[in-house]
């Protein structure tokens, strides 16, 4: 029997608020554990929650973006679980009238293509604390500073069908949330983790199968992977004719595999109650207006108007816009430029293996813009040749130094001169003979060999445009 898969992901984000979402405390990462606490995120008693208006405006921004509609009314409820790093003993989160409802993301795959992506709901929550394992001292430590960081999660319906659309899903909306910049999206450091749900159904079939969570996972490749691996494990339960258990499982990525943690909780295991220190959330039309009018550009958009303005393909537009701050450098750089597709396959070739290679992003760069910029220049204006340019990008990401300094310094400039150059023609096809008879009886791809002896002799500073004429009248002059 063949099965499908079907999957749902709850992506959770930390709001880029300076304060907490009920206090005053800060939201600053790496700072002495517990140091950004007071008895409010710390649940002392007798102290009250203050719900913190920026991170109601981000939640709408985010709402917005993903074409979700926004409640006019919602309410914020307890969640009651006990967990070490949860000092309240509960939760204060969204349940039964969460902010928002009904969205949808577009994903693109290969080779399946454009697909919709239903998204159920985004809810306003508080985040828990860290619990930090010793296993030198044989105990565990809580740092309650993440406790209280204004969170939203969002939940997806369950429409994707593999790993790969669930890849796609997370980085469109990973993208998303940091160009109308209201997560910072790093997931090294927990600010974007998400929750999968994995079920198998026989293909063909409409009802759900039983599903696991997975949790708490923090890279796009982890959540490929983990997906995966949890569709092949069902799948083989299914095929020994067993059944597969609801529970929730964690990945470990050092043994590529998922391990039981527990039971899967249900909705009437947490106990939800309105939480009676909150007052009901009332969102208007003018709120909705005031946070739309200042929407940023959108992945989309940007694509859109990539392939408009510049002539883009849809390949290069949609990798230089995946990243916000991989746009805003291919902008900057193109501010003074006109051949956008040759910038365009410098960054999405040179530029992003440099980074790759590096395990870096591009905020990261050891070429900045402008001088990415000034190189582009340098090739548009004929000053170098395409070969020395890759020479100058290598001292430039050592260096830092602007290409101009380095090619005037090397003595990089482009040989144009035809008549310097002719006389280099004549000398090397005097030194191959051979070569040239044999091209003169047919043989035209030594062409390319002719070509590769002028680039050697000019260590790449010959301009290919100039020479290919001359080559060809003199190989053919005694023909």
């Amino acid at each position: 029997m063949e099965f499908e898969p079907v999957i749902g992901l709850e992506v959770h984000a930390q709001l880029k608020t300076a304060t907490k979402i009920f206090c005053a405390c800060p939201t600053t990462f790496g700072n002495a554990p517990n140091a950004n606490t007071c008895p409010v995120c710390t649940g002392m008693p007798g102290v009250l929650p203050v719900l913190n208006q920026k991170a109601v405006t981000f939640a709408i921004r985010a709402a917005l973006a993903t074409h979700c509609t926004i409640a006019e009314e919602s309410r914020f409820d307890r969640k009651n679980y006990f967990y070490p790093d949860l000092p309240k003993g509960y939760q204060i989160s969204q349940y039964a009238a969460p902010i928002a409802e009904h969205g949808r993301l577009e994903i693109e795959t290969e080779p399946a293509g454009a697909k919709t992506i239903g998204i159920t709901r985004i809810h306003m929550e508080e985040d828990a604390g860290k619990l930090i394992h010793d296993p030198s001292r044989g105990k565990s430590l809580v740092d309650l500073n993440r406790t209280g960081i204004p969170l939203i999660e969002i939940v997806s319906e369950p429409d994707m069908r593999s790993p790969a659309e669930a890849g796609a899903y997370l980085r469109k909306l990973h993208a998303i949330l940091k160009y109308i910049d209201v997560c910072d999206g790093n997931m090294e450091q927990g600010s974007f983790r998400c929750d999968a749900n994995i079920s198998l159904r026989p293909a063909g079939h409409t009802a759900l199968g039983t599903r696991t969570e997975l949790k708490n996972l923090n890279s796009f490749r982890h959540v490929e992977k983990a997906v995966q691996y949890e569709i092949d494990r069902q799948t083989s339960v299914l095929a020994q004719g067993e059944a597969v258990v609801q529970e929730t499982r964690l990945w470990d990525p050092e043994k590529n595999r998922t391990v039981s943690m527990r039971g899967k909780e249900e909705a009437h295991d947490y106990r939800y109650f309105p939480d009676p220190d909150l007052v009901p959330l009332i969102v208007d039309n003018e709120w909705i207006q005031q946070v739309s009018d200042h929407m940023p550009e959108l992945p989309d958009e940007k694509k859109a108007r990539f392939m408009a303005r510049y002539q883009l393909s849809d390949y290069d537009a949609r990798v230089l816009t995946a990243d916000i701050h991989l746009a805003d450098f291919f902008e900057t750089t193109m501010s003074d430029l006109s051949n956008a597709k040759q910038t365009a396959n410098w960054i999405t070739t040179t530029l992003l293996g440099l980074l790759n290679a590096k395990g870096i992003d591009i905020t990261q760069s050891p070429v900045s813009a402008d001088n990415f910029a000034a190189l582009m220049g340098l090739l548009e204006s004929n000053t170098i040749t395409a070969t020395v340019a890759k020479t100058v990008f290598e001292d430039m990401a050592q260096t830092g130094i602007d290409p101009k300094k380095i090619v005037k310094q090397k003595g990089l400039e482009q040989v144009s001169d035809s008549t310097e150059l002719a006389t280099l023609v004549d000398t090397i096809l005097a030194e191959n003979p051979d070569e040239v008879t044999a091209f003169r009886n047919g043989k035209n791809k030594l062409f390319s060999f002719f070509m590769g002896q002028v680039m050697k002799q000019t260590r790449g500073k010959a301009d290919p445009k100039t020479v290919t004429p001359i080559l060809q009248s003199k190989l053919k002059s005694e023909k």
